[in-house]
């Protein structure tokens, strides 16, 4: 269905265009969004646009979890006081954010950035797991955690991986109950998450 509205000025229809590429932001919010930016709030969107500005231009990928980081390895991966012999491997910056606020774990991260889905287009390559099989196979990491969603894609992605990790004679485990299926843990809450990270299983083949 058309959206009825009147046609908008060409900058502020690309505000709202620019608006719409966030998740789950559909037009009409976007639009209510670029209205309150420019009528009300200002200095913000030039703060906001500045901000934007600031982090494309400076960040880039750590070398070692593939996370965001100004600088070429994070201070994530450099602290002595993480245990290099566990890796997590998360699908996005966000998923590792709430499985650090959950304080039940104290190793080091990988960072897909995505996960697995080939009708998008989407495969190993894509994710570089090239690059996550060199980090794990590094020689130090003893046990990879595989705390990808417990979604459809999340779920092929953990025993795609767990194949390739365990053929390379790492012990493979997986988050545990507590996590409801088809959830995503950046909605998951930090108690729900430092149980399954406790009660963490061994991926095992089906």
């Amino acid at each position: 269905m058309s959206d009825p509205s009147l046609p908008e000025p060409q900058p502020l229809q690309a505000l709202i265009d620019a608006l719409r590429r966030l998740p789950g932001v559909g037009v009409r919010s976007a639009r209510r969004m670029a209205y309150h930016l420019l009528q009300h709030d200002a200095s913000g969107a030039l703060h906001l646009s500045e901000a934007l500005r600031h982090a494309v231009g400076d960040l880039k990928h750590c070398r070692r979890c593939n996370s965001f980081t100004e600088d070429e390895v994070c201070g994530t991966c450099l602290s002595p006081r993480r245990d290099p012999a566990q890796l997590c491997i998360v699908e996005t910056p966000a998923d590792q954010n709430m499985l650090e606020a959950s304080h039940g774990y104290h190793g080091l991260y990988y960072v897909l950035m995505g996960r697995l889905a080939p009708l998008d287009g989407v495969g190993p390559q894509e994710l570089g797991f090239q690059n996550l099989l060199d980090r794990a196979c590094d020689g130090v990491v003893q046990e990879v955690i595989l705390a990808t969603n417990f979604t459809a894609e999340g779920e092929t992605t953990a025993h795609y991986l767990a194949e390739l990790l365990r053929s390379r004679g790492l012990r493979v485990s997986r988050l545990a109950r507590g996590v409801p299926a088809g959830s995503e843990l950046e909605y998951v809450d930090a108690g729900t998450l430092a149980w399954a990270l406790m009660e963490r299983r061994d991926s095992h083949q089906d």
